[in-house]
């Protein structure tokens, strides 16, 4: 009797055991994440517009708005970096921004993090976390979508200092730059880790990592430059309005991989983001466009790209922060404040920002980014819930700026000076009065 005892409690204990064990097989099951195939269809889609941001987008862009001897090195320029940065980007850049997170102390968030260097542990089975809890897309797939971003973000830099800075100064900046000065920041924004993204700090698509990184950082690279031989006295209008025109249409349709990708899935938050891309856009167009009408000036073709791209850089921080009425009064007075950046501040500072990527990426950033804070309310239209304080989100908001602006420029100093002591920085006077495209590639962008 009791070695039937026994037995009948062994066979009741084994089968409870075995019960046991499949639930919690089961339970792991369901809590480890699913790949949607349709969030990773439309992040593979918003990767690849991201890229035609860069190639031809910005190439286009900022070469129209160059003048004919420049066309071929700016586009060159854009190009060459934005492929150092892919290479970089996998070697040590994802493994920098969102490698395993270490720390949540401010002061350790600039640790080098190299346990993913060269995509270590990234398999076609490894995927990244969405929005949604239980959704995940590859992390391939993450990690080439933001390996776009630091690629454009750097490029974008470029705009202050083309028509004068040697290709080789370029692509040495470039390197040094992404590495001490978008990568820390693009991990103190967005890793799980990082301080600003701890705090609360509001950043949709790239605001303060992108447009205020890379407004900033041309100032400062434009100053430590110098002007172009003539600026201020010789006409250095843009060569071809045309090309900058049809840059600009291709930078608003990858725009849109830009903000409604950076929801991460094929979801409401992507449909917001893309209407507040459409909608910030035109209204900053037309502001740029009456605000030239009301300063004594004609509605001009530049004025409406460059309002497009104000209303585009303004509106990236708020893309999926904001409703539409937000996004449309944030796009226009995003436009205003740039168009009197542009053409009052600059010329009264007297420095030379070429493409004026400071006026538009750096205060459009700034607008931007501090301006989510209160287009963010429910009482704008914005998605915040109960409890959200108005003034406590601009404390963040202008903190996450405020750091970025010190840490921008100081990178940026740094490796503008590494960049000078290994290259001299800047090309010749003969090759800058000839014109890049011959002087430093022995090409003509147009040969009659």
């Amino acid at each position: 009797m009791i070695r039937k005892l026994i037995g009948g409690a062994g066979a009741v204990g084994l089968s409870l055991f075995t019960a046991t064990a499949a639930f919690a097989q089961e339970a792991a099951a369901a809590a480890a994440p699913t790949v949607d195939k349709g969030d990773t269809a439309w992040m593979m889609t918003s990767t690849l517009l991201v890229l035609m941001m860069i190639l031809p987008g910005l190439a286009l862009f900022y070469g129209g708005l160059a003048r004919t001897k420049n066309m071929l090195s700016v586009m060159t320029q854009v190009g060459a970096v934005a492929c150092l940065a892919m290479v970089i980007w996998v070697a040590y850049g994802y493994s920098m921004s969102f490698g395993n997170d270490f720390s949540s102390d401010f002061l350790k968030q600039f640790i080098s993090n190299f346990d993913k260097s060269f995509l270590k542990g990234v398999t076609a089975e490894s995927t990244a976390a969405t929005f949604t809890q239980g959704v995940a897309i590859p992390e391939y797939v993450f990690v080439c979508f933001q390996m776009t971003f630091a690629a454009i973000t750097v490029a974008l830099v470029l705009g202050s200092v083309v028509e004068r800075m040697k290709f080789s100064a370029v692509m040495i900046f470039g390197a040094i730059w992404l590495t001490i000065v978008y990568f820390p920041i693009a991990h103190m924004v967005w890793a799980s880790s990082g301080v600003f993204f701890a705090m609360g700090a509001l950043d949709f698509a790239g605001g303060t990592v992108v447009h205020i990184n890379a407004g900033v950082s041309a100032l400062v690279a434009a100053l430590m430059l110098g002007k172009r031989i003539g600026y201020g006295k010789e006409i250095m209008a843009p060569h071809s309005l045309t090309m900058t025109g049809i840059g600009t249409g291709l930078l608003w349709v990858g725009w849109f991989g830009f903000n409604a990708g950076s929801a991460l899935e094929a979801n409401g938050s992507a449909a917001l983001a893309m209407m507040n891309t459409f909608v910030a856009t035109a209204a900053a167009a037309l502001a740029w466009m009456v605000a030239e009408k009301l300063s004594g000036h004609k509605a001009s073709a530049l004025g409406f790209c460059s309002g497009i791209v104000a209303g585009l850089v303004a509106v990236t921080p708020a893309a999926g922060n904001s409703g539409p009425l937000g996004a449309i009064v944030l796009g226009a007075v995003a436009a205003v404040i740039c168009y009197f950046a542009v053409t009052k501040l600059k010329p009264k500072l007297g420095y030379d920002d070429a493409l004026d990527a400071f006026g538009v990426h750096g205060i459009g950033g700034m607008i931007g980014a501090i301006g989510t804070g209160i287009v963010y309310s429910s009482a704008l239209g914005g998605p915040s819930g109960e409890g959200w304080e108005m003034a406590h989100q601009l404390k963040t908001q202008i903190f996450a700026v405020g750091t970025t602006i010190v840490w921008a420029a100081v990178g940026t100093a740094i490796a503008i000076t590494i960049a000078k002591a290994l290259t001299g920085l800047r090309v010749a006077e003969e090759v800058e009065r000839e014109g890049l495209d011959l002087g430093e590639h022995g090409e003509r962008a147009y040969n009659y």
